[in-house]
Order: structure tokens, then sequence, then C-alpha cells
């Protein structure tokens, strides 16, 4: 009876443990939104990046939620594919150990700010370009002053 008692305990830890395992981990996550972060900003859907990665877009999708991981070799794939250091994945995440930082939650860019990026880079006029830039700069800083 003791027998059985350890061994049901051991099942359910074991069924912990693969719970677990099976979880995204906030790197993922984090890693994830950085993916669908350059991948708006390139304007790429999520099944044109999965066709250049020979992957589907339902894979782009896990991807991007860190319900899967991203080896090595498919993020340089990622980065190479939109013009990103692999670098760029990790930024705003904390040191290994160290709490994380108020900068790291507001990392991820808001709906708002990717659409106005992608609206001032379909302007083909360099200089309008230019100047739309400079004038979103001129309102930032007076909402600021």
């Amino acid at each position: 009876m003791i027998g059985q008692h350890l061994g049901s305990r051991k099942r359910k830890a074991a069924n912990v443990a693969a719970v677990l395992a099976t979880m995204p981990r906030e790197t993922d996550i984090h890693i994830g939104r950085r993916l669908r972060e350059a991948r708006l900003a390139r304007v790429l859907s999520q099944g044109a990046l999965g066709k250049k990665l020979g992957v589907t877009f339902q894979q782009v999708q896990k991807y991007e939620s860190g319900a899967n991981r991203i080896g090595g070799s498919r993020l340089w794939d990622i980065s190479g594919i939109l013009e990103v250091p692999v670098s760029y994945f990790f930024e705003g995440l904390p040191s290994a150990g160290a709490p994380a930082t108020p900068e790291a939650a507001e990392a991820p860019l808001m709906r708002r700010s990717l659409k106005l990026a992608k609206e001032i880079d379909a302007i083909e006029d360099e200089t309008v370009k230019q100047q739309m830039l400079r004038l979103v700069r001129a309102l930032a800083k007076g909402e600021s002053a």
C-alpha cells in the first residue's frame, strides 16, 4: 500500500514536470514577440515568412507565441530573411538571473507604432519620408515638454 502511494506521487511529479516542460518560457515568448515585430516591420505575412523558411504559417504562429522554441540555425535563417542581427531577438531580455526591468516590459512595440512605421516606410519619395520622420520627432518632443 505504501509502495503504491509512493508510485502515485512519482507519477504526479512526472506529470507536473512534463507539463512544465511544454509551457513556453519567458525567453521563448520574448523572442517570439521580437520575431513578430520584425516580421510586421518588413510587412511580411506569417505565410510569406513560413514559405521562405520552408515551414507552415502555423509554425510561424507557434514561434511568435513562444509555444515552439526557435533553434539556433532557424533563428539565424530568420534574422537573414528579416534583415536583423540575431542579437535583435534578445534585446530587452534581462541578464540571466537578473530581475525583469520595467523597460523590458515596454520593449514590444505597440500595434499603432508598427502601423505608423509601415505607413512611413510605404512613402516612395525619400525626402517626404524624412520630413515625416522629422515631424513625428518634433511632435514627440512637444508632447514631452
